[in-house]
């Protein structure tokens, strides 16, 4: 329903509005982090007001006003949400046009899937769009052509909202934004209510005398004062509350929103370790095969090809948050990580795959950005995924001969080898071994033994490996038998036997749980290193890396050197029989994690969770956030309604029976103000009582003057039964109205001025 608004309406309304939309889009910087987000929110803004100011003027109907949104979003949105997409910068391109109807329905969901910040990339701006420009419309739209202006706030807490609901598990200024949003949005309400009441004094001017509009207009000007007053005094007392709160009970680390919730499209779990085909490569098929070449980085270079955090007993694997934790997670990546922090050399090296095929894409160093090149390049970077945490790298559609791409990154400084009985352990969290074989706490015993600090016990456990181990891959006919292999009988095979024989997979293996045990959160990492340009299967390797609080992940060959092996003799033949070591089932499903913070402590096992209570703790966990977003924008008018409720409780126990008379009339007297009526300033009680105009009401204020003037004191029964009277006055008042219109009454500002407000500081 359009209604007839002034000019100053319009432009204070909008440019309050303009302000909360504002102020709830900045909330969607954690998620964007680029200049592009601040030019799309102010065109968005500004298209938004063009559109709902024409629809004012022209009295547009809902479906034109409909139509003329959509057609301005198709003209702005390929600029400013998919600006690659544009010819000469502006011009919206066929295919722009369709990625932005796309990201209309898909964008939400691939913001979810994706590492933040996603910057510009693709058409993820879009749901930025839709949000800022459409509530931008929807908001003044309402504010100028409904009878309900109050409701013009919803938009700017919805953009809000779901700016934290689609944005990171960590809390990027919640408060100050929430306090800023809480601010404006009260304004908004003040200001609305404001205008209303005006307006309902100005229509009844027109049908008074002179005087009587001298006397409304005193009024008037007094009440618009002491409505002002009074919101600045509420909300101040509402954000100070509320920054008690979060000193009180700051923030957590993380929070629960929408991308913890959601299946991420590619699960390492889904394919098998990459460590269990270590042999395969050393077949005489594959040996001397080219698997891809290399460009850009020196000789003896390790290209990690994926790192294995999560042991069973049988197999070493690619972790997955959908496991534990503390593998982290395979998203997408929208542009490039910022390394800067870094210390270490750059890297930049050029793959062109040969005879390599799989998921794990081959990196060195720290990710920073990747670039396809070919026929394949552009399913190649959609189907591209990266885990931060573990640093491997994978493509869904897989590598194919003829791929080639460009890698960014930073090799982090690494210590040198006479500095790791220096080193000290590392606060990472690693998912736990779940099975280790005693005899391999056995072997790493007899290592370390009179060996204190960690790392003179790890520099002992290396040294051990290179001195009692051998090289074997047992492919070869001149080669001693070596069995393929990982499992925890396996590795227990390998450190009992009389020559202990393996190759990079056992050793490896073996290397990161007795690494973990001396309280060293380690990883296996499987890979190549590089002897020349062309990378060949003879060039595979597998070695560990251990979290050190001095640099990090270090990486550490346990591979002993390559030597003549001895011939086994016959006479320790009786030591090979021992029990076997009996390897459980391994668990599918399992939260518990090794949290290492020095080598001392003891490692504390959490128990697992069940899959059901874990996403009912999601569920609250949200529901927690929802709850604080809903519980600060509902302070201010909880706030007003306390205030109320304190003020008639002290009138109703002023200290004499007068006084509690007096307290009733002047309650009465309020309840008039907040249901609209302007009672005479400075008037008797009976000019008072004859603005509603009823029975009831006179005789009210001729109670309260007989108690006041009569110089007796009135007895308790006669204080309950004239309360008894204001609260049938009250009902009366509230008699035909609905539930909306009672409430407004309940919050309304009107009555909280002057002695009413500062009586609520009394005793």
């Amino acid at each position: 329903m359009t209604r007839p608004v002034s000019r100053s309406f319009v432009i204070v309304s909008g440019a309050l509005l303009w302000l909360s939309i504002a102020v709830a889009s900045a909330a969607l910087w954690p998620i964007y982090r680029t200049p592009a987000l601040t030019t799309l929110i102010a065109v968005a803004i500004l298209a938004g007001s063009i559109v709902a100011v024409l629809a004012l003027w022209r009295a547009w109907s809902f479906v034109t006003t409909s139509l003329v949104s959509v057609l301005v979003f198709l003209i702005i949105g390929v600029p400013v949400a998919v600006p690659s997409e544009t010819q000469f910068g502006v011009v919206p391109s066929l295919e722009g046009l369709s990625d932005l109807i796309a990201g209309v329905a898909l964008g939400w969901k691939q913001l979810l899937t994706i590492s933040l910040p996603v910057g510009d990339y693709q058409a993820l701006l879009v749901p930025a769009l839709v949000l800022v420009y459409f509530g931008t419309v929807v908001a003044l739209s309402i504010a100028f052509r409904t009878r309900i202006a109050e409701l013009s706030v919803v938009p700017a807490m919805v953009v809000f909202v779901m700016a934290i609901s689609l944005g990171p598990t960590y809390p990027d200024q919640p408060l100050s934004l929430s306090l800023i949003l809480l601010i404006v949005i009260a304004l908004s309400l003040v200001w609305f209510r404001w205008r209303r009441r005006r307006d309902t004094v100005n229509a009844l001017e027109a049908a008074m005398d002179e005087a009587g509009v001298a006397r409304r207009k005193r009024e008037f000007g007094f009440a618009g004062v002491r409505t002002v007053v009074s919101a600045v005094v509420i909300l101040a007392i509402a954000s100070g509350i509320a920054v008690v709160a979060a000193n009180v009970v700051p923030p957590t680390n993380n929070r629960s929103v929408l991308r913890t919730a959601i299946v991420e499209p590619f699960d390492p779990r889904d394919y098998v370790s990459p460590l269990s085909g270590f042999r395969r490569y050393w077949q005489p098929s594959t040996a001397n095969s080219v698997l891809f070449e290399v460009a850009g980085v020196p000789l003896g270079t390790r290209v990690r090809l994926a790192t294995l955090d999560s042991y069973n007993g049988v197999v070493y694997a690619v972790g997955s948050d959908r496991v534990s934790s503390e593998s982290g997670s395979f998203s997408r990546v929208p542009s490039r990580f910022d390394q800067s922090g870094v210390d270490g050399e750059q890297v930049d090296m050029t793959i062109t795959v040969a005879d390599y095929s799989g998921v794990w894409l081959p990196t060195v160093g720290l990710f920073e950005q990747v670039e396809f090149s070919g026929d394949r390049a552009a399913d190649l970077r959609d189907s591209f995924y990266y885990n931060k945490v573990s640093g491997t790298a994978a493509v869904v559609d897989g590598l194919m001969s003829g791929d080639t791409y460009t890698f960014e990154g930073v090799a982090p400084i690494q210590p040198d080898s006479d500095e790791i009985s220096s080193l000290t352990p590392g606060l990472a969290e690693v998912p736990s071994i779940q099975q280790s074989p005693e005899e391999l706490t056995e072997k790493l015993d007899q290592y370390v033994r009179g060996f204190t600090s960690s790392g003179e016990r790890l520099d002992a456990m290396l040294s051990g490996l290179a001195a009692d181990g051998y090289v074997s891959h047992g492919v070869g006919v001149d080669e001693p038998a070596s069995r393929s292999g990982h499992s925890a009988d396996r590795i227990a095979e390998l450190v009992t036997a009389p020559r202990m024989i393996g190759d990079g997979e056992q050793y490896a293996v073996a290397a990161s749980m007795m690494a973990n045990e001396l309280g060293f959160p380690a990883r296996v990492v499987l890979g190549f290193v590089t002897s020349d340009s062309q990378i060949r299967g003879d060039d595979v390797s597998a070695w560990i890396e251990v979290n050190t609080a001095e640099y990090g992940w270090v990486t550490i060959d346990p591979n002993p050197p390559l030597r003549e092996i001895p011939d086994e003799d016959p006479d320790d033949i009786a030591q090979v029989a021992r029990p076997q070591t009996v390897v459980q089932p391994p668990e599918i499903e399992s939260d518990t994690t090794n949290r290492q913070s020095n080598p001392d402590s003891e490692q504390a096992l959490q128990p697992d969770l069940d899959p059901v209570l874990q996403a009912i703790l999601a569920a609250l966990r949200t529901a927690g956030w929802i709850a604080l977003v809903l519980l600060v924008l509902a302070a201010p008018f909880v706030l007003i309604i306390a205030a109320k409720l304190r003020r008639r409780q002290l009138r109703k126990r002023a200290e004499s029976s007068v006084e509690q008379i007096s307290g009733g009339w002047q309650e009465f007297e309020d309840s008039l103000i907040d249901h609209g009526y302007s009672p005479p300033i400075a008037g008797t009680r009976t000019e008072v009582a004859a603005v509603m105009a009823t029975p009831d009401a006179r005789q009210l204020a001729e109670h309260a003057d007989r108690a006041i003037f009569s110089g007796g004191t009135p007895e308790a029964s006669d204080v309950d039964a004239f309360w008894s009277n204001v609260s049938e006055l009250e009902t009366q008042l509230n008699t035909g109205l609905s539930r909306w219109a009672r409430f407004k009454t309940e919050i309304s500002l009107r009555s909280l001025g002057g002695y009413s407000v500062t009586s609520l500081f009394k005793r």
